[in-house]
């Protein structure tokens, strides 16, 4: 399973992540740069250390699960 992860810094500074399901791959950094822009700049999420106000990285994270029968 792959996940997009959208890094920002709120306003005491600390990382919030955003994490979306099934990204479109190859991913298109300059896409990616304005949505969050878009999200930073329509104030659409708010953390419990406030606002997000700056970005700070994105990247795309995949997770294998493997089940043990017991």
């Amino acid at each position: 399973m792959k996940k997009l992860e959208l890094k920002f810094l709120n306003e005491e500074d600390k990382t919030v992540t955003i994490s979306l399901d099934q990204p479109v791959e190859p991913a298109d950094p300059a896409a990616v740069n304005a949505a969050m822009d878009e999200i930073i700049n329509q104030n659409t999420f708010f953390s419990s250390g406030g606002d997000l106000v700056s970005k700070k990285s994105a990247r795309i994270v995949e997770r294998n699960v493997e089940e043990i029968e017991l």
